[in-house]
């Protein structure tokens, strides 16, 4: 008999065990989370009206072996029927924006857009592209993002586009977070065709083998950029938890903090609130730092390793407008950090996905996101920030971006506490030295979830997937 614990109950929780559900060498899964509700950062709110708005992740991409991977499983669940795709001609894909010197500037895309000087740049981008084929080869390990492509591409590039680019995905500063683990297709680009323009030409490297179901293969035929789901992202992990809750194989706890875990002769013994368990092995998809907390004190090494792995929180601001308001279309915009520190970006919800607008009467949905990695610096101690503070900040970030000169109908502030890992330099060793210690000591136990392998919706599922596959292979 195999009885698996998976720790924490988000999307890496939940797929780790969907997937170890799919097989007859698992007895029994228990999945335990501290909170009321599973789904973790996948939080959408319902309103009576029809209207959806995201408190986290909203758009999900189809590309490459993970995105596939995603599909695949939405397929599975019997979701297909409530995909909202957003295909690559949408103007929701075309445009998208930053806002540098008090000023809205649509992002360079296509031939033309790479052909002529665009501001805020002072170049055409083609010129960077071309010149990059001509430099050498980094000597590190690793570099930080903003080294890495100031290096290659040019500082302007790196100051503007990137700064940006890693303030959306990672609500973090490029200029910390490591090339190596962020974006591994650009070091292995580098690496192996010692160009990024040829990496992308010829292909960087091998890439995990996940066949196209139907849905991937439809994603495909209609070049889908991303998607979400008719009534928003957390309709996932409720039917993945459905689904779990019909195999009479999976235990759920919610509200079920685990307080110790202790090596014992079969596997694990966890200690929570009301009792104690055990498990042949266990599947963490806690935060890093929250499993550093329960580890018994022969796990040391590890126990720095975890704390090591920083995170940032972000004010999530969702704003209702009534009429149309916006003065572009477009995805959205992004800000770097030389323009205002505490303003990541603002994402034009109603654009990409109008069918999560109330069904009667026109509005424009937003959502204002603060913070990251200058939380501390524009706020202060998010324990100690006030809603109206951050949802001032929001609404004037909006009016003196974007014109709109009326208060919005509705709003939400939502400060997501710890949200998003930074992989700071050095932090692919990290994850190899944690690994090693827990092959090392024998411990029958995986990391899976943001923490590790990729922030990412797609990167944390395959991440359970992953655990499940090699657990598998053992048992």
């Amino acid at each position: 008999m195999t009885t698996v614990a998976v720790l924490g109950g988000g999307i890496g929780g939940l797929a780790a065990s969907y997937y170890l559900c799919k097989s007859p060498q698992v007895t029994k899964v228990i999945v335990l989370e501290s909170s009321s509700r599973f789904g973790g950062w996948l939080w959408s709110t319902r309103r009576s009206d029809g209207a959806v708005f995201e408190h986290g992740p909203r758009g999900i991409r189809p590309a490459g072996a993970v995105g596939r991977n995603t599909l695949n499983m939405v397929d599975d669940l019997g979701l297909g029927g409530e995909i909202l795709p957003v295909t690559y001609s949408h103007v929701s894909s075309k445009n998208r924006y930053v806002y540098v010197n008090r000023e809205l500037h649509r992002m360079p895309s296509g031939i033309s857009g790479l052909l002529r000087t665009v501001p805020p740049f002072s170049r055409p981008l083609l010129l960077s592209v071309a010149t990059e084929i001509l430099v050498k080869k980094g000597k590190e390990d690793d570099e930080s993002i903003h080294s890495f492509v100031s290096r290659r591409l040019g500082k302007e590039l790196a100051d503007i586009a990137v700064d940006s680019l890693c303030r959306g995905v990672y609500a973090g500063d490029c200029r910390k977070l490591s090339v190596r683990s962020c974006f591994p297709a650009l070091f292995n680009a580098e690496q192996r065709r010692g160009s990024l323009t040829l990496g992308m030409l010829l292909g960087s490297g091998p890439a995990p083998v996940v066949p196209s179901g139907p849905l991937a293969q439809r994603s495909v035929e209609e070049s889908w950029a991303q998607w979400s789901l008719s009534r928003g992202v957390e309709s996932l992990p409720e039917s993945i938890t459905e689904y779990l809750q019909r195999s009479g194989r999976v235990q759920l706890h919610r509200e079920a903090a685990v307080q110790r875990i202790s090596p014992s002769a079969s596997g694990w013994t966890i200690t929570l609130e009301d009792g104690v368990m055990s498990a042949d092995h266990i599947i963490s998809a806690l935060p890093a730092k929250a499993l550093s907390s329960v580890l018994p004190a022969s796990c040391q090494p590890l126990i720095q390793l975890l704390q090591d792995i920083a995170t940032v929180t972000v004010a999530v601001v969702n704003l209702e407008y009534e009429g149309s308001v916006l003065s572009v279309e477009g995805f959205g915009h992004l800000l770097p950090s030389s323009e205002d520190q505490g303003l990541l970006g603002v994402v034009y919800d109603s654009v990409p996905f109008p069918q999560h607008n109330r069904p009667d009467g026109q509005t424009t949905r937003l959502t204002v996101m603060m913070g990251g990695a200058w939380f501390q610096e524009a706020f202060g101690a998010p324990e100690a920030v006030t809603e109206e503070r951050l949802l001032a900040r929001a609404t004037e970030a909006v009016s003196s971006h974007l014109g709109v000169t009326t208060a919005p109908s509705w709003s939400r502030v939502t400060l997501q506490r710890d949200c998003i890992p930074q992989y700071y330099q050095g932090h692919y060793r990290r994850v190899e030295s944690m690994r090693s210690f827990i092959k090392e000591k024998s411990l029958s136990l995986s990391l899976i979830g943001s923490s590790y392998d990729g922030v990412s919706v797609n990167d944390v599922i395959f991440s359970g997937r992953t655990a499940a596959e090699e657990l598998l292979g053992t048992v």
